[in-house]
């Protein structure tokens, strides 16, 4: 599946799930990632995220489609970063 994370968090805590998101995810601009995503690996970044933020102060938003070909984006501006995979 197509995921795509917006996240929230305070400053304390922005190094420390972005470096966490990295490890599944392409970033593409400040505070958000996407990429594609199995099951299992979705519910170990669900299950990261949740040891790393404060759920009474920050905010995560995780999107979810079946396929990248249903998303329609339209990028505006400069691009933050390419995404590269890493094999």
């Amino acid at each position: 599946m197509y995921v795509i994370v917006v996240y929230d968090v305070s400053v304390s805590r922005v190094n420390k799930i972005c470096q966490f998101l990295r490890r599944y995810l392409n970033w593409v601009q400040n505070s958000v990632f996407e990429g594609e995503l199995t099951e299992s690996e979705l519910k170990k970044v669900e299950i990261g995220i949740k040891e790393i933020i404060d759920v009474n102060e920050d905010s995560v938003i995780i999107y979810q489609l079946q396929t990248e070909k249903v998303l329609q984006k339209e990028h505006i501006g400069i691009k933050k970063v390419e995404p590269s995979f890493i094999i």
